[in-house]
């Protein structure tokens, strides 16, 4: 069977794919915004000396951990449906549900994990920092927000780069619920032309890309942070 990438790349196919590419991109950058200030939100309740609060993160950050997730979008999809309002319901299911509660998903499980390398930032500072800012008239959240969690950020930041890659690939799961993102689309094309290598080398080639170009932008962060750091 010789390789055919014309029957595939017709007007109408390739209107499905960019379309799926741009759902997929849409659906990392606005999970990547949300996970970070859950992330960040997080760390900060999880150091805070108060026992439930601890407690509290550690449950979420555990559960996000230890579930696949696979198993979190259709919870999210399937179940958490039947727990809401009507009228919630009735609102999501008009504005497509299915990118929504994959949203939520992803976003809440990728901040399960960019909490933890924030978290291991943080450990890493001197503690007499949060005193000194204490000293300094600051509240616990001033000293968390304008002192700790930049610092624990930076510190975090190859790990963090390392989740943001794991999060746009992990997009490609919002297929399960019908989200119309670049592997959906991708599988809509193949069923229509059968020509499987040629539809999956391009999907294959969007994702190689956008990863290459997400390491790309997260080495040039680190560089510019070590530089900054005066290392």
């Amino acid at each position: 069977m010789t390789l055919d990438f014309a029957a595939i790349l017709t007007p109408q196919y390739t209107q499905w794919m960019l379309s799926g590419a741009m759902t997929s991109l849409a659906l990392f950058a606005s999970a990547w915004v949300l996970a970070f200030l859950t992330a960040s939100l997080l760390v900060a309740i999880g150091s805070a000396p108060f026992r439930p609060a601890q407690f509290t993160v550690a449950t979420f950050v555990e559960y996000h951990r230890n579930i696949p997730m696979l198993v979190q979008i259709f919870v999210w999809y399937f179940a958490m449906p039947q727990l809401l309002p009507d009228a919630w319901t009735t609102w999501i299911n008009a504005h497509n549900s299915e990118f929504i509660f994959a949203l939520i998903a992803l976003f809440l499980n990728s901040a399960a994990y960019m909490s933890e390398d924030m978290r291991s930032g943080l450990r890493s500072l001197p503690r007499e920092q949060m005193e000194a800012g204490r000293a300094l008239g600051l509240s616990y959240l001033q000293t968390m927000r304008d002192v700790l969690l930049p610092q624990a950020i930076r510190a975090a930041l190859p790990p963090l780069i390392n989740q943001s890659l794991a999060l746009f690939k992990a997009t490609s799961l919002a297929m399960a619920i019908g989200v119309a993102e670049m592997t959906y689309a991708s599988r809509q094309v193949e069923n229509e032309t059968y020509r499987t290598f040629e539809t999956f080398a391009i999907a294959s080639a969007f994702y190689v890309t956008l990863s290459f170009a997400i390491m790309a932008l997260g080495a040039w962060v680190d560089r510019r942070n070590q530089k900054a750091a005066g290392h």
